[in-house]
């Protein structure tokens, strides 16, 4: 479909742009009650389905037109004396009932914002929208199955949620990608597929061996970063007759009849060491452009992600930023290339650092939930102190005690992990994550639960980030911090 304008186009094409990497400011639950019922300034874009707010009466209250102070005449005759005892009744009784509605409205409001989930990426959202105005293209497609993926591989909507939006991508795919026989198309246009993908990290950009150790999943099951689980590794490798050699070269050098068949063959080998379909098969999209650009769009996500989050010296947030778009945009292959070899340094980083709570056992119970602390002056620690890596690295210090503890209860234990982030500033960044358990709706109740510990305890905190359940406090109020959201948790 033509744009009306060339203006009209670019307008469009960086809103798009734009709106994956905005997509957590949007998709965010739940929605502040002053967004929803500011009819002026304020419009929402989602989905009905996904809006669950108070009644406005509960928590807004319109102002009491009688004042306290009200003029009443000092006369001290009879008829005065009951007017003032009137309105003093009246006064006492209006406090109480405005005292009662702000409990109510206290109450209501914790009840609500308690937990923190999201809802429908943005992307997607985006993209309906070009549709319904008959503007969408096949690259604007793309942009939205980014958003939808990295919602997942983040660990902020569950499965179910995932393949729903799926779903929905699958048949905007089949309609903009479906050509007659006689029609030709130059190599280097877009083209999607939907197609089902193995759940193994840039597998495609590594060597197999590689990938399978710093899978998550993969890792977790097998429990990777053990000689026992090594040992295991290599037996299942044996078993789907992958030769070690083949799997440790690049992915891309292995023989052809071996490539070919890797999904068949390690679905029928995985039962036996206690991996499922969920654990190894993901529903995704494919974009090929050019005989050699074939790209997932598992990879393309991580390879963003891992971009925005190189904040190091030479490289500002805003180059970051323009980097990123240069992936989204197919613009620039030597960035994507740098962004490949950036994603699997956060994937070794985080293995390693996993590997080294358990082995130093730093995994600890503090009743209502595990809490975990890298030290100052760790390897990549660095890397560690933004949002979405430390995100994944929460998420597999989880997992990976899970797998090896032998308190059943653990995986219904959430688990807070702080990360050194400012050495000058001495401050740290806390994350909390829920348990295992919850996995079919994710919701995450640490942003209230921080913030009540922070107050209570008068910790200087910091909580301006997009995810509530993530905030920047003082080295040296860790322990009073930590002792207060015990007493929370436990009550």
């Amino acid at each position: 479909m033509m744009l009306s304008s060339t203006r009209e186009f670019w307008f469009w094409w960086h809103l798009m742009l734009m709106q994956y990497v905005l997509v957590k400011f949007f998709s965010h639950r739940p929605v502040d009650v002053h967004n929803v019922y500011n009819a002026v300034q304020i419009k929402l874009l989602m989905r009905t389905t996904e809006l669950s707010v108070p009644e406005y009466d509960e928590v807004f209250r319109d102002e009491d037109n009688d004042s306290d102070n009200d003029n009443i005449s000092d006369n001290s005759d009879d008829e005065s004396s009951r007017k003032r005892k009137r309105f003093d009744d009246e006064a006492i009784e209006r406090r109480m009932q405005r005292r009662k509605w702000e409990e109510n409205r206290n109450e209501v409001l914790f009840k609500y914002m308690q937990f923190s989930t999201y809802g429908t990426s943005s992307a997607l959202l985006m993209f309906e929208l070009t549709w319904k105005m008959s503007k969408d293209s096949n690259d604007l497609l793309w942009l939205a199955i980014i958003g939808v993926t990295d919602q997942y591989i983040h660990y902020k909507t569950p499965r179910e949620k995932y393949i729903e939006d799926v779903m929905a991508l699958q048949s905007h795919v089949s309609r903009l990608n479906h050509r007659d026989d006689d029609e030709l198309i130059s190599i280097n246009c877009l083209k999607i597929m939907y197609e089902d993908e193995l759940q193994l990290s840039l597998y495609r950009h590594w060597s197999l061996f590689e990938s399978v150790c710093h899978s998550i999943n993969m890792a977790a099951k097998l429990k990777l970063w053990t000689l026992k689980g090594q040992k295991r590794l290599h037996e299942f490798l044996a078993e789907m007759g992958l030769p070690l050699t083949q799997c440790k070269q690049k992915f891309t050098a292995m023989d052809t009849s071996l490539k070919m068949d890797i999904r068949t063959k390690i679905q029928q080998s995985m039962n036996k060491y206690g991996l499922v379909d969920e654990d190894i098969i993901l529903p995704s999209f494919f974009a090929q452009y050019g005989f050699k650009n074939r790209l997932c769009a598992t990879d393309v996500a991580m390879v963003t992600a891992a971009i925005l989050e190189n904040w190091e010296k030479s490289n500002t947030p805003t180059d970051s930023f323009f980097k990123s778009l240069d992936v989204l945009t197919r613009s620039n292959t030597t960035v994507m290339e740098n962004g490949l070899e950036l994603a699997k340094k956060q994937l070794q980083a985080i293995i390693t650092q996993v590997q080294t709570f358990l082995d130093m056992h730093q995994v600890i119970s503090a009743g209502p939930f595990l809490y975990a602390f890298i030290q100052e002056g760790a390897v990549d620690v660095r890397l560690f102190a933004c949002h979405q890596c430390i995100m994944r690295l929460a998420r597999f210090t989880l997992e990976a005690h899970c797998s090896v503890s032998r308190n059943k209860k653990s995986g219904n234990l959430p688990l807070v992990l702080g990360v050194p982030m400012n050495n000058d500033k001495g401050t740290i960044l806390v994350i909390g994550i829920p348990p295992l358990s919850m996995d079919d709706d994710r919701k995450n109740f640490f942003g209230k639960a921080f913030e009540q510990a922070a107050l209570s305890t008068n910790c200087r905190t910091s909580h301006n980030s997009f995810d509530t359940f993530i905030m920047e406090m003082k080295s040296e109020d860790r322990s009073k911090f930590f002792d207060a959201l015990i007493s929370l948790l436990n009550e």
